[in-house]
């Protein structure tokens, strides 16, 4: 019960920030930013694998969520929806940063579940072997497994379908079972 009444109280506190932000308080959108910079931080660099254009990310999220705040519903979650921003503005500078690459035809099955490893792997080889992954494939491992999201949330923040999303998390998983020499589930 505890636990419930702290993020209650985060909640809470988040969204006086939020309305506060969208009153035009500079502070409280500050206050935000550096609650939350640090994971669209990571997301964007997972995302672009650039830290400069994770950076640029990052800042035109903030840009972008700032202008579009009074179009935010404050009983949704704030990270979520900074997450989708920051996901749509790596899309687009990855796209605009590298040339069009037909996408890749998969007709692997769809895995669901968790993603595990059962053979210890150093973290720095698993991000490695992340980056190294197509940008289809990677992305849909970066938001489902990594970041939680449902096949239907990161299908709709990737502007595909969720079969296509099932498909290159597939990919993924039997891409890193590759490179890691262990088996991902």
């Amino acid at each position: 019960m505890g636990h419930a009444q702290a993020e209650d109280t985060r909640v809470d506190w988040e969204g006086a920030l939020v309305q506060r932000a969208r009153g035009g308080d500079a502070r409280a959108f500050e206050r935000l930013y550096r609650e939350h910079a640090g994971r669209v931080y990571g997301l964007c660099l997972r995302m672009t694998r650039d830290a400069q254009l994770a950076e640029d990310c990052v800042q035109d999220t903030f840009i972008n969520a700032w202008r579009a705040l009074p179009k935010f519903e404050v009983r949704s979650s704030l990270s979520t929806w900074l997450h989708r921003i920051a996901v749509n503005v790596s899309l687009a500078k990855r796209r605009k940063a590298t040339p069009v690459e037909a996408p890749a035809d998969d007709d692997g099955e769809a895995v669901s579940g968790e993603w595990l490893l059962e053979t210890p792997v150093e973290v720095e080889e698993i991000e490695t072997a992340i980056a190294g992954l197509p940008d289809g494939a990677r992305d849909a491992l970066v938001l489902h497994a990594l970041y939680g999201y449902s096949h239907g949330e990161a299908a709709a923040m990737l502007g595909i379908a969720e079969g296509t999303c099932k498909a290159q998390l597939h990919r993924a998983r039997a891409l890193l079972r590759e490179r890691l020499g262990v088996e991902v589930n």
